[in-house]
C-alpha cells in the first residue's frame, strides 16, 4: 500500500472519529478546505494534495483542542408564567476561547421562544400558549474554535420547570381598577372609588372619580378644599366559583379553550374578592370533584394555584354532585360552563333550582366568536347561507337554555372570551351592591 493511500485513509479515519464522537463536529469551512485539497490533486502532484489535506486535519485538531473547554452558560427565566403573556428569557454565556459562541433555546409545542437562538447570548421573549406544568429543555451551546474549523456542542445542566397560570396580570388589573374606583361597564363612568357601601366609615379628600353626591359640604367648608364621605363595603361574604371541566369545556374559542376562558374569569373574581374583603373558594368538577377549596379570607392566590393546571376531560359534567359540595351558608355561586343546547344543558337546568333557593347563582359562559361572525357577516357564497342558518339554530338553542335558567332563579351571563372575566367581576359587584350575598 502506497504512503499516499495510507495517509488518505488516516485522514478519513480522523474525520470519521471527529464527526462520530459528538459533541465535536466538523464545520463547513473544514469540509470546504478538504475539497479544495482534493482538487489540487488534479493539476498538481498527489503529494501536494496530501500535504494540504494533512495541514487541514492538523489545523482542525488544533482548533478542536483550543475550543475544548466548555462555556459558562447561565439561563434566567421566571418559574411562573401567565398564559398568553410574554416574559423575559435571558441566556448569559461566555466562551473560553476567542472562537464564536452560539446559544439556542430548544422549544416545546406549548412554549414559544422568540428569538430561539443568537450569538454570544440570548435576550428573548417566552410565551406560554397553554396552562399547566411544562419543562423547558436545557440550553444548547455551540463553540467554534478560533479558526472556525471545529465545533463543540454543549448542553446546560438541567431543564427548567415552568408553571403556566391563567391570565393573572389581567385579573390584577381588574382588581386594581376596583380598588381605585375605575372599574365599570364599558362606556359607563364609575361612581367613585371602592367604598360606596351603606355604612359610613370616614371623611377623606375628594378625588376626581368620586361621585359628587358623596361630597361632605360642611367638612369641605371647614377644610377649605373638597371633602367626601367614605363608606364601608360589606365584607366577609362567601363567593364560590364552580368550574365545569367536562367535555364541553374542551371546545376552542379563538386561541384558547372554553376552560381556559373560564379559569381566567375565576382568577379575576378570586382576586377581586380578596380586594373587597370577601371569602372565596372553588369547586372544579366533571363527573367527579377534581379540586375543592372552601371559601376563606385572602384565598385568591390559593384558588389560582389550585386550578391553574386543570384540563378538560371527555366525560359529562355532574352538576348536581358539584352543587351538593357547596355549603349551606348563603353565597354567590358563579358557575362557569357552556350553554350549548337544551339536551346537553338539561342536567344544569334541573340542578339550578335547588341551588338558587339558598344562594345567589350566576351562570356564566363565553360566546363563540365564529357563530357571531356567521350571523353578522354578509354571505359570500351559498354555503355561507347554510352555515348562518345552522349558527342561528345554535344561538336560538342557547337563548332557550338561558331563559330556562333565569326562570329557575339564576342570572345568566354570556360575553366574548376576552370580556368574560370583567363581566363576571361586574356581576359579582352588582350582587354586592344589591345585598344579594
Amino acid at each position: 500500500m502506497s504512503p499516499t493511500l495510507v495517509a488518505a485513509l488516516a485522514i478519513g479515519a480522523v474525520l470519521v472519529i471527529a464527526v462520530g464522537n459528538a459533541p465535536l463536529t466538523v464545520t463547513r469551512r473544514t469540509a470546504l478546505l478538504l475539497i479544495v485539497a482534493g482538487l489540487l490533486a488534479l493539476p498538481t502532484d498527489a503529494q501536494v494534495a496530501l500535504l494540504a489535506a494533512v495541514a487541514v486535519v492538523a489545523a482542525f485538531v488544533v482548533d478542536a483542542v483550543l475550543a475544548r473547554r466548555p462555556p459558562v452558560v447561565r439561563r434566567t427565566v421566571p418559574g411562573v408564567l401567565a398564559r398568553g403573556v410574554p416574559a423575559s428569557l435571558t441566556v448569559d454565556a461566555s466562551a473560553p476561547t476567542a472562537g464564536r459562541l452560539r446559544v439556542r433555546q430548544p422549544q416545546v409545542p406549548d412554549i414559544a421562544v422568540d428569538p430561539p437562538e443568537a450569538d454570544g447570548g440570548l435576550d428573548a421573549r417566552v410565551t406560554a400558549r397553554r396552562r399547566g406544568r411544562h419543562v423547558l429543555p436545557v440550553v444548547a451551546a455551540r463553540v467554534d474554535g478560533p479558526l472556525r474549523l471545529a465545533s463543540w456542542y454543549r448542553e446546560g445542566r438541567a431543564p427548567a420547570e415552568l408553571l403556566v397560570y391563567p391570565d393573572v396580570p389581567a385579573a390584577r388589573r381588574l382588581a386594581l381598577a376596583v380598588r381605585r374606583g375605575r372599574f365599570g361597564d364599558e362606556g359607563r363612568r364609575t361612581r367613585g372609588p371602592l367604598g360606596l357601601g351603606t355604612d359610613f366609615e370616614s371623611i377623606r379628600e375628594y378625588l376626581p372619580d368620586d361621585d359628587v353626591r358623596r361630597v361632605n359640604w360642611p367638612a369641605s367648608q371647614r377644610a377649605g378644599r373638597p371633602m367626601t364621605n367614605q363608606y364601608r363595603v360589606e365584607q366577609d361574604r362567601d363567593v364560590v366559583c364552580v368550574v365545569d371541566c367536562g367535555r364541553l369545556m374542551a371546545a376552542p374559542v379563538g386561541d384558547a379553550t372554553r376552560l381556559d376562558v373560564a379559569l381566567d374569569a375565576v382568577t379575576a373574581v378570586a382576586l377581586v374578592a380578596d380586594e373587597v374583603g370577601d371569602r372565596v373558594g372553588v369547586v372544579a368538577f366533571d363527573s367527579t370533584i377534581r379540586r375543592e377549596l372552601r371559601p376563606r379570607r385572602a384565598g385568591g392566590d390559593r384558588v389560582v394555584r389550585a386550578i391553574f393546571d386543570l384540563e378538560p376531560t371527555d366525560v359529562d359534567a355532574d352538576y348536581e354532585h358539584a352543587f351538593r359540595r357547596i355549603g349551606s351558608k348563603r353565597a354567590l355561586v358563579v358557575v362557569l360552563t357552556d350553554l350549548l343546547e337544551e339536551a346537553a344543558a338539561q342536567p344544569l337546568v334541573d340542578a339550578v333550582p335547588v341551588l338558587a333557593r339558598r344562594h345567589a347563582v350566576v351562570v356564566a359562559g363565553a360566546t363563540d366568536p365564529d357563530l357571531t361572525a356567521l350571523v353578522s357577516n354578509e354571505p359570500a357564497a351559498p354555503a355561507d347561507v347554510y352555515a348562518a342558518a345552522v349558527a342561528l339554530d345554535v344561538l336560538s338553542a342557547r337563548r332557550e337554555v338561558a331563559a330556562r335558567l333565569r326562570h329557575a332563579g339564576a342570572d345568566v351571563l354570556e360575553a366574548p372570551p376576552r370580556s368574560l372575566p370583567a363581566a363576571c367581576v361586574s356581576a359579582y359587584l352588582r350582587a354586592k351592591a344589591r345585598a344579594r350575598l
